[in-house]
């Protein structure tokens, strides 16, 4: 009897080690393998989201995660194919861009991505702009993937606060600063009006040649196919933009029934078995969120800031570890705090000495995050990145008719001529706002400064390029404001170069900040939830009422025209 306890019990050690080992190896990838990869949703701009906020059913996806496992799987030889089943997509047009990018190289890599479209909205533009890129593009029966084209909305609010009795002052420096005229003019300028045309057409172009050169199209059969504006699976099939109408099932058996391999298990794969050991390891510090100042990650509605401490921080800590070897500055940020971009800018011309540092441009890196950006060694855009947007402006509350209205009366007693910019309830005198224009010209004159050192670009011509005026990634590269166009994988690139690394060699990412405790998330989110309560508005103005919230309303901005979305 003891013998045979001996034998159950080395069987039973035996077994448990196996079973380690399988684990510590990963899941099992058979020879001809397809992977199947969902892309929907939104994503974050962080290795994944909080654990908190997952807690918490706020579980949006990680975009870091999702293209390094394409990566990944770009070079794994054992999967013959990777199908993308493509849904309601929740990011901008720079976001759909690097999807879109890592489908391209896992075609280019022999990978044969294969997309089928889910979606049933009446806006399907980018979902499609990003399937196509794949080998095959097919449609999901009963689907509804309207190819529609493009729009821009724009609301401007001062004609609301004319019926409320209220008003806003506002004092600018570039014409085309068009957030502060959304705050108080009642349509668009001239200016504004040539900026969101010139927007739209760049985002356009670029959206109608990536569908042309995936599909094998002219550009004038997508711009037809587009006024022709295909709803139903067949009429995309006629129009040459998708391959087919086929079920997942249909498609597997296409294919002869190969193994199958879902991405929550294709995540277990070590990246090491496949790309083997990195060459050298970078630091990812993710700038995520309006600029301000102090520490945190999180802002009181529970939407991502760039805390200039924090940042720095970060910054500081990558720059002293002996391990990393470079410092991607992934920026995605509609800017904010002067102060707060000043500082950060500041770390960032210090460090760039020491280590290289490369800025990525995520959806929007323009006014204060364009200034961030600014310091780096390099700075790497996607071609439909709202960038630039190189300009100050400040706006106060005028409540005075408001008060009258209500019966509210109000009596103001100041010391010094210029403390009346403390007080809402009157206009400013005209002494006080040439006072107010001349700060805002400072800080401009400052950013200007900023941008032309930190780019090496002449004084004279940052400034013609500033004045305020928004451009796509594709404009800036084109102006010198930004040095190459593409995503994490160019920024990389970028950095490699630098260090005399092959383009093609793998790197380790290290992530910065680093995660909190887990107590400090939920008391984070469970305050930002309280806020949101309070904030009854549709989903896609959330985060900007989020971005708005944080910033120092009282003082000069850097912000571009953030309700800027183009769909």
């Amino acid at each position: 009897m003891r013998t045979i306890r001996r034998l159950l019990l080395f069987l039973v050690v035996v077994a448990i080690l196996l079973l380690v080992a399988r684990a510590l190896r990963g899941p099992s990838v058979p020879e001809g393998s397809m992977l199947v990869v969902e892309l929907g949703g939104a994503y974050v701009e962080a290795p994944e989201p909080p654990l908190a906020a997952r807690l918490l059913g706020r579980a949006d996806a990680s975009l870091l995660a999702v293209l390094s496992e394409l990566r990944k799987a770009s070079q794994d030889e054992r999967l013959s194919a990777v199908l993308l089943a493509v849904r309601d997509l929740e990011v901008g047009w720079a976001k759909a861009q690097e999807l879109r990018d890592a489908v391209a190289v896992l075609r280019e890599s022999g990978r044969r991505p294969i997309a089928l479209l889910e979606t049933e909205s009446f806006d399907a533009n980018l979902e499609y702009y990003v399937a196509s890129a794949a080998e095959e593009v097919y449609v999901a029966p009963g689907g509804h993937s309207p190819l529609i084209g493009l729009a821009a909305e724009f609301f401007f609010l001062g004609g609301l606060w004319e019926k409320v009795g209220a008003g806003v002052e506002v004092e600018q420096v570039g014409e085309y600063k068009s957030a502060a005229e959304m705050l108080a003019a009642e349509k668009m300028s001239e200016p504004h009006r040539e900026m969101a045309n010139a927007l739209l057409d760049s985002v356009d172009e670029q959206f109608v040649r990536g569908i042309a050169e995936s599909r094998d199209l002219e550009e004038r059969a997508v711009r037809s196919a587009i006024a022709a504006a295909p709803t139903t699976p067949e009429r995309l099939v006629e129009l040459g933009l998708a391959d087919g109408v086929r079920t997942r099932r249909e498609i597997l058996e296409a294919r002869q029934d190969p193994p199958l391999v879902e991405a929550a298990d294709y995540a277990g794969v070590d990246p090491t078995s496949v790309v083997g050991e990195p060459a050298a390891t970078f630091a990812l510090v993710v700038a995520s969120g309006p600029v301000v100042t102090g520490k945190g990650t999180i802002s009181r509605t529970g939407s991502p800031i760039v805390a200039a401490d924090t940042v720095i921080e970060s910054l500081e800590k990558a720059a002293d570890d002996p391990e990393i070897d470079a410092i991607l500055l992934r920026i995605d940020s509609p800017g904010g705090s002067p102060f707060a971009s000043e500082l950060i800018w500041q770390a960032a011309r210090r460090l760039r000495d020491r280590k290289p540092l490369v800025a990525s441009l995520s959806d929007v890196a323009a006014s204060g995050g364009y200034y961030v950006a600014s310091g780096a060694d390099d700075v790497v855009a996607d071609p439909a990145t709202l960038t630039g947007s190189i300009g100050a402006f400040v706006a106060r509350p005028v409540l005075e008719g408001l008060l009258e209205r209500l019966g509210i009366g109000s009596e103001a007693i100041v010391r010094g001529p210029r403390a009346e910019i403390l007080l809402a309830s009157r206009p400013l005198s005209a002494e006080t706002r040439a006072w107010l224009r001349d700060d805002v010209e400072a800080i401009y004159e400052r950013f200007v400064e900023r941008v032309a050192e930190g780019r090496e670009l002449d004084r004279d011509r940052v400034a013609l390029l500033a004045r305020g005026r928004v451009w796509t990634g594709e404009q800036a590269a084109a102006l010198g404001l930004v040095d190459a166009l593409g995503g994490l994988r160019v920024a990389s690139a970028r950095a490699k170069e630098k260090l005399g690394i092959d383009a093609d060699a793998s790197v380790s990412l290290v992530v910065y900040p680093r995660p909190r405790p887990l107590a400090e998330q939920l008391g984070e989110l469970l305050q930002g939830a309280a806020v949101r309560a309070t904030l009854p508005l549709p989903a896609e103005l959330e985060r900007w009422a989020g971005w708005l919230a944080e910033l120092p309303l009282g003082s000069p901005l850097l912000v571009p025209p953030v309700w800027v979305r183009i769909r």
